[in-house]
């Protein structure tokens, strides 16, 4: 039987390669590699699919994260609140920046605990970073200090998940709306905040090769969207509403359809369930049959960041975050998942579940 994959890159890619490809040699011809109009048009749709004014084009997801808190004032020796649940990034980022992450535990939809996080806040803390997990919109608490959302995964929320001064977006090639490589925008609605971000991701340019200190604290770095990149980007934008069409289909499939003892993540209304994600206490036996059966299945994720070794010993204790990590599994939903591959999915999770 033909295996059912878990993401289907090339997939995604033969439903409108030529459109994509039309655009990339357009690049290649035109010799504007660095910067220019494919760029700007990319920022603009980024805006736009994230409900904010404007946005930054960006090397990375992880780069987002940097630049957003680098833009809000986050410096080495400084605390940034994150939640428990999240890929490593989000406390990476911080770390990369010579701050601390401490992390809080999350709610039972995996978002951010606001109670918790109040209860991390110290007089180091700098900043917050909501993560609106699996497309969900996660609460925003008022700790006194910025907000950047970490909506990597959030493209495609209806409405837009994007509440904090600055959010970091991931394009990613598994993401919703996924490039060919890495990439990444800063959105906001703050002018000023956002010529930070393209200066501190520019060298710190601020004139021809004239370079300041956009933010006290930081010089800036090369970390620009490519402009190939991009043109994936513009070339794929025209058919995200078609394919959230077709992606929530299959969620409504697989949430009528599930066996006892396997439940659907409780999402936000509009979520694009960027994964979709179920909770199972047999996981671990769930996921080895799926493999066994043919059918992609990951893991999202394994261990809470107080877990992971990097953020060092005597972190806060997260018990919610902890016992989903034992739970959750997502299963195949991509671009050329079908009617049939939903429901082979189902069958296999009947017998195992």
């Amino acid at each position: 039987m033909t295996p059912i994959p878990f993401v289907d890159l090339a997939g995604r890619h033969a439903q409108h390669g030529p459109e994509v490809e039309q655009r990339v040699l357009d690049v290649l011809r035109s010799g504007h590699y660095v910067g220019g109009p494919i760029v700007a048009e990319a920022e603009a749709i980024a805006a736009r699919l994230l409900g904010r004014r404007a946005a930054v084009g960006v090397s990375s997801g992880t780069d987002a994260l940097m630049l957003a808190l680098q833009a809000v004032g986050v410096a080495p020796g400084d605390e940034v609140i994150v939640p428990a649940l999240s890929f490593f990034a989000t406390a990476g980022a911080v770390l990369a920046l010579g701050a601390t992450p401490v992390v809080a535990d999350v709610d039972d939809m995996g978002l951010l605990d606001p109670d918790d996080a109040a209860l991390a806040r110290t007089e180091r803390t700098k900043a917050v970073v909501p993560v609106h997990l699996f497309g969900s919109r996660s609460p925003t608490p008022d700790l006194g200090v910025p907000v950047v959302d970490d909506a990597c995964q959030a493209v495609g929320a209806t409405p837009a998940c994007s509440t904090g001064v600055l959010s970091a977006v991931s394009t990613y090639p598994t993401k919703l709306w996924g490039a060919a490589g890495d990439g990444g925008f800063v959105v906001g609605d703050d002018a000023e905040l956002l010529d930070r971000v393209r200066a501190l991701g520019h060298h710190g340019t601020i004139g021809p090769h004239l370079h300041d200190r956009p933010v006290p604290a930081w010089a800036g770095r090369n970390a620009r969207l490519d402009a190939l990149q991009a043109a994936v980007l513009v070339g794929r934008a025209p058919h995200l509403e078609a394919t959230l069409a077709r992606r929530r289909a299959r969620v409504a499939r697989y949430d009528a359809g599930l066996p006892s003892g396997v439940h659907a993540l409780p999402r936000t209304q509009g979520s694009p369930a960027s994964p979709y994600v179920v909770r199972t206490s047999r996981r671990d036996a769930v996921l080895q049959a799926l493999h066994d059966a043919g059918i992609g299945a990951s893991v999202y994720y394994p261990r809470s960041l107080a877990a992971q070794p990097a953020l060092g010993p005597g972190q806060r204790p997260t018990p919610r975050a902890d016992a989903l990590s034992a739970e959750l599994l997502a299963l195949p939903l991509h671009d050329t998942t079908t009617d049939a591959d939903v429901d082979r999915v189902l069958r296999a999770l009947t017998v195992t579940g």
